[in-house]
């Protein structure tokens, strides 16, 4: 796809200077990105009720540091990053990261910062596939993510996920019967009814 792209730019662009050009392999100031993470980005923000939270996850995957653990620990750059301005700019920026921890895309521990100073970036086709499960995605956008997972050799993630639940429902389920099996042959001892002895006067 690299190739055939360069071979694309050299016909309809070719003479661009480089300095307007950004290469990974020789800009810094770089990190990796799931190519999904746009139809996730609309997922999110159609269950955030009119608090968009897309951008704001957008953001932490541009400050991370191609490693998915952040280490946040000045919420007002964050805040600010993600388009939030004013007193409050703080507490907008945290009731998103709540919504996204909600929706599966994050995972988060306190620290000095507060309570989102470490935050780990989930597998955002991980948690698509969970909110598919929840009933929280359309038809239609689940199936441009569907198609979007296999046209870059992702949707073996969500066969994995499926796999994942799988595993645990049937261990769940074995755990349960084994414990109704348990319960059943261990019978608690009756105590036998008292004897009454009437005595009568002759």
């Amino acid at each position: 796809m690299a190739e055939r792209a360069q071979q694309q730019m050299e016909i309809h662009f070719p003479n661009m200077p480089g300095v307007f050009v950004w290469r990974r392999k020789t800009n810094d100031g770089y990190t990796t990105i799931p190519r999904t993470l746009p139809i996730a980005m609309q997922a999110i923000d159609m269950q955030s009720k009119g608090q968009p939270a897309g951008h704001t996850l957008f953001c932490l995957w541009a400050r991370s540091p191609d490693h998915p653990l952040i280490t946040i620990e000045n919420p007002g750059t964050f805040a600010s990053e993600a388009g939030f301005i004013g007193e409050r700019a703080v507490d907008t920026w945290r009731r998103r990261m709540k919504r996204l921890r909600d929706l599966w895309f994050i995972q988060t521990k306190p620290g000095a910062s507060g309570e989102f100073h470490y935050v780990l970036l989930l597998n955002p086709n991980a948690a698509m596939e969970w909110m598919r499960g929840q009933g929280l995605m359309q038809d239609l956008l689940y199936a441009r993510f569907i198609e979007r997972a296999a046209d870059v050799g992702a949707y073996g993630e969500i066969e994995a996920v499926r796999e994942y639940w799988k595993a645990q429902q049937t261990a769940q389920l074995a755990a349960q019967q084994a414990a109704l099996l348990a319960a059943q042959q261990v019978t608690p001892a009756v105590a036998a009814p008292a004897t009454t002895t009437t005595v009568i006067s002759a």
